[in-house]
C-alpha cells in the first residue's frame, strides 16, 4: 500500500476506536438493534413507572385524618358565677360555655334560652369538672339560668347570667363535644373514627363508613326504650360496649365520630311522626347542610336515619322512633 494511503488508513481506523469511547455504544445499539436485557429492562421501568404513579394516585385519594381532636376548654379568661357554680364563658365565639356545679342541692338544671326564644333544659351532673355546653341557636343574646331543686318539683333560681355572642363561625357549635355528644382523646369510638376516617377517600366516603358502622353494629334497645330515664345522658363508648342503644345513643355516637373528624354534625331532637326522636345533619362541603342525614348513592340523594337503618324491623321500633316522615327539629345539639 502507498505510504500516504497507509497512513490516511491509519488515521481513519484511530478516529473510528476515539469515537466508539466516547460514545461508549455497543455494537447491537449503534446498529439499531435491541437486546432481549434491554428490554426487559425498559419493561421494568414502565411497570415501576406505573406503579409509582397508582401509589401517587392512592395517595391523593386518602382522606386527611385528624389525630388529635379539638376539644371545649375552660380557659379561665371569663368566669362568672357564685357559691353554687362556676360558668367559664371564655369561648363563646366557638359556640360552647363550660359549667361546673358544686351546690349542695340533690338536682340542678341549665336553662338556655337562644337568641330566637328556643329554652334548652339541660340537667347539671355535681362533680369536680366542667360539662361543656353549645350555644346553637347562632349570634345574639343568650340567657342562662340555673335552678336548683327546692321540694317536690319545684325549683328556685340559683344563679342568671346574659351571654353576647358572637360565633368566630356558624360551624363551630357542630364541631366540640358536648354533654350529649361527649368523647375525649381517649375514647374509644373517636379513635376507631381515626381508622375509619384513614379507609376513607374523602368526607362523603368517611360519612357513609361511619353510617355503615352504626347501623351494623348497634342494634336498637327495646328496653331501654321503654323505661328511659328522666334527663338521660348517651355514653358513645358504652354504646360501642354493648352494641346496643335507642335513637338519642345512635344519634350522639355518629355525631360523634363525625364531629372528631371535623364534620360539622347537628344533633337534633324532634319528632318523627308523632315520635319523639333523634337523628343527625351533616355539612359537606359539596352540598351544604344534608337534613336528616342522607345517603348519597353516586346520583340521588335519600333519606339515611340510622336508627331506621339500623337492620330494625320498623313496625316493631315504630313505635318508639316514627316512621321517618314529618321530621320536625325541636333542639339541635
Amino acid at each position: 500500500m502507498n505510504p500516504k494511503k497507509r497512513s490516511l488508513f491509519h488515521i481513519f481506523i484511530f478516529v473510528l476506536i476515539i469515537a466508539s469511547f466516547l460514545t461508549g455504544c455497543s455494537d447491537a445499539a449503534a446498529s439499531g438493534k435491541t437486546t432481549d436485557k434491554d428490554t426487559r429492562s425498559a419493561g421494568k421501568t414502565t411497570k415501576e413507572s406505573q406503579k409509582s404513579d397508582s401509589e401517587k394516585k392512592e395517595k391523593k385519594k386518602k382522606r386527611k385524618s385528624i389525630q388529635k381532636f379539638a376539644l371545649p376548654e375552660a380557659s379561665g379568661t371569663v368566669v362568672c358565677g357564685d357559691e353554687t357554680l362556676s360558668m367559664d364563658a371564655s369561648n363563646i365565639g366557638e359556640g360552647y360555655i363550660m359549667v361546673q356545679y358544686f351546690g349542695s342541692a340533690d338536682k340542678a338544671k341549665m336553662l338556655v334560652t337562644t337568641p330566637n326564644g328556643t329554652q334548652y333544659t339541660y340537667t347539671l351532673l355535681p362533680g369536680d369538672t366542667y360539662e361543656s355546653f353549645p350555644l346553637s341557636g347562632g349570634n345574639g343574646l343568650y340567657h342562662v339560668e340555673i335552678l336548683e331543686h327546692a321540694y317536690d318539683d319545684m325549683y328556685a333560681t340559683a344563679f342568671a347570667q346574659d351571654l353576647d355572642v358572637v360565633l368566630n363561625d356558624e360551624f363551630k357549635p357542630f364541631l366540640y363535644p358536648n354533654q350529649y355528644a361527649w368523647y375525649t382523646q381517649e375514647s374509644k369510638a373517636t379513635n376507631y373514627a381515626i381508622e375509619l376516617s384513614q379507609q376513607s377517600s374523602d368526607d362523603l366516603n368517611f360519612v357513609e363508613n361511619v353510617y355503615h358502622y352504626v347501623i351494623e353494629n348497634i342494634s336498637y334497645d327495646k328496653e331501654l326504650a321503654e323505661n328511659v330515664p328522666s334527663g338521660y345522658i348517651p355514653d358513645i363508648d358504652e354504646t360501642m360496649r354493648t352494641q346496643k342503644g335507642i335513637c338519642f345513643d345512635y344519634a350522639s355516637l355518629m355525631a360523634s365520630m363525625l364531629r372528631s373528624q371535623g364534620i360539622p354534625t347537628k344533633l337534633e331532637v324532634g319528632y318523627s311522626g308523632t315520635a319523639y326522636h333523634a337523628w343527625i345533619d351533616v355539612y359537606l362541603k359539596e352540598s351544604g347542610w344534608i337534613d336528616k342525614i342522607i345517603e348519597f348513592d353516586g346520583k340521588n340523594w335519600s333519606l339515611m336515619d340510622p336508627t331506621l337503618a339500623a337492620g330494625n324491623n320498623r313496625s316493631s321500633v315504630g313505635k318508639y322512633i316514627g316512621d321517618g316522615s314529618n321530621y320536625t327539629v325541636k333542639y339541635s345539639y
